[in-house]
């Protein structure tokens, strides 16, 4: 393996994974671990230890985890997985307040190669439902002080529910010692929906209510849930995606230039203008659950969760005022995309009325390394004076020296670094749920779709006249 050196990576780390069995753990966060040690992101020194309500052997522990890697990640093979194995552990017996298990000792006898005084990281890839009860048994056993400890999302399930997370999550730790991971924000392409817009006049002219007719976020899925049926069911579109991923990348589109892209002020700008998105109107959202969704095995057979959400959000800032915002998001639909379009609007003159539909249009596509896309109206070549959408693309790994990390690579690394500007805080997720809330208490009725197809027929309505330009 590479060796790093980054002087923030100098300090031995032991990285404590809770829910170590679990999907999550197994589909994102292990592979992205191994990632990183393979490139030589990992502070020289380090261990994994994983945790759980099990109790099996640390060679047991590895071979699942190289069975994860094989199947999700980089393959483990040769001298580079055998380094690795070497530093990964496995504490049984759970970890609650009453009773921490053998994690105590595990990470003792594991930490003594990593000397005095290693940068101890909790990652807490567990249900909502055990998120406040294993964090208060972190302060109980005394594995708290100067940790850092990562939460999943969704931070809370419920306005209520996230205020009571909230003052738990800070009875215990101080708010620069936890990472609220939200991986959308950890995206190449996400990351470039500022800097483009910062670093290029002439984008930055057009970045307002004058020239932005209506933006798009799209993340349509072809994948179902029959994975993780029995978490999804209790969460559904609202709280997995909406609450989390659509609105956070909406900040990013919609937030005030910050006074540098220093952690504290860009995280600062993003919370900012959430505090400017104003409530859900119920009757500007369309849910669905796609037919046979009661007959996943997990699945309560009565169930009314929500697997699609289309929602038109509305920004009251001086530069978004009236400009709608439109999120979707579906299990089981036609395609499986990660789209965030500005479409521009028409512009006076000579041409106005003559030219083809949302044809001048940014798009980014969130999906692997990013791309950027634009489309404008152009004349097609030939006696007439006929218009065509021309169309160019930028893969962002095209360009020179692009090193490209996958999100939860990066959002791991940011945190062995101490780096938390593309994590979450409590007064963005304060007023995010305040957005969503009017979902939670009077939601609008659910409609059945067909899985492979672009969602409800609602969903095209509440658009209308325009049009999702993904699935026309």
């Amino acid at each position: 393996m590479a060796q790093q050196s980054d002087p923030a990576l100098a300090r031995p780390a032991a990285f404590v994974l809770f829910g170590a069995t679990g999907d999550l753990a197994k589909r994102l966060v292990l592979p992205a671990f191994y990632r990183l040690a393979c490139d030589g992101l990992l502070p020289r020194q380090w261990v994994l230890i994983g945790n759980g309500r099990g109790q099996i052997t640390h060679d047991s522990f590895r071979a699942q985890v190289q069975t994860a890697l094989a199947e999700f990640g980089r393959k483990p093979e040769g001298a580079e997985w055998d380094s690795f194995a070497q530093r990964v552990f496995f504490a049984g017996d759970g970890f609650s307040t009453d009773d921490p298990g053998s994690l105590p000792d595990v990470l003792s006898e594991a930490s003594r190669s990593l000397g005095d005084n290693p940068q101890l990281v909790h990652y807490l890839a567990v249900p909502p439902v055990a998120v406040a009860s294993l964090t208060q048994a972190l302060g109980r056993h005394g594995l708290a002080h100067g940790a850092r400890v990562v939460y999943e999302k969704p931070f809370g399930t419920s306005p209520t529910g996230f205020r009571e997370l909230d003052q738990i999550v800070h009875s215990v730790l101080d708010e620069q010692q936890v990472y609220r991971i939200d991986h959308f924000l950890g995206k190449e392409a996400t990351q470039d929906l500022h800097v483009l817009r910062f670093a290029n006049g002439s984008f930055a002219a057009y970045w307002d209510r004058e020239h932005v007719a209506s933006v798009q976020i799209d993340v349509p899925e072809t994948l179902g849930i029959s994975d993780r049926a029995k978490f999804y069911d209790a969460t559904g579109a609202v709280l997995d995606m909406l609450v989390t991923h659509l609105f956070q990348v909406a900040a990013e589109v919609a937030m005030e230039p910050p006074a540098s892209l220093d952690a504290l002020d860009l995280q600062t700008a993003r919370e900012q203008v959430i505090g400017g998105f104003r409530p859900l109107n119920t009757h500007e959202v369309v849910l669905g659950q796609f037919d046979g969704y009661r007959e996943v095995l997990g699945v309560d057979p009565h169930s009314s969760c929500d697997t699609f959400v289309a929602a038109r959000l509305w920004i009251d800032t001086p530069r978004w005022r009236d400009v709608p915002f439109y999120l979707r998001t579906g299990k089981r639909m036609a395609a499986t995309k990660q789209q965030v379009s500005l479409i521009l609007r028409e512009p006076p003159g000579p041409l106005a009325g003559r030219l083809p539909r949302d044809a001048n249009v940014l798009s980014f596509s969130l999906a692997g390394d990013g791309e950027i896309d634009l489309s404008l109206v152009a004349k097609k070549p030939g006696p007439g004076l006929d218009f065509g959408v021309a169309r160019a693309s930028i893969p962002l790994a095209s360009l020179h020296g692009a090193d490209p990390l996958p999100a939860y690579v990066r959002l791991i690394h940011d945190i062995l670094i101490g780096d938390r500007s593309l994590f979450t805080r409590p007064d963005g997720l304060a007023a995010a749920w305040q957005v969503a809330e009017p979902l939670l208490t009077n939601s609008p009725p659910v409609h059945g779709y067909a899985p492979g197809s672009w969602g409800p027929a609602q969903a095209r309505e509440l658009i209308a006249p325009g049009q999702w330009l993904l699935g026309q």
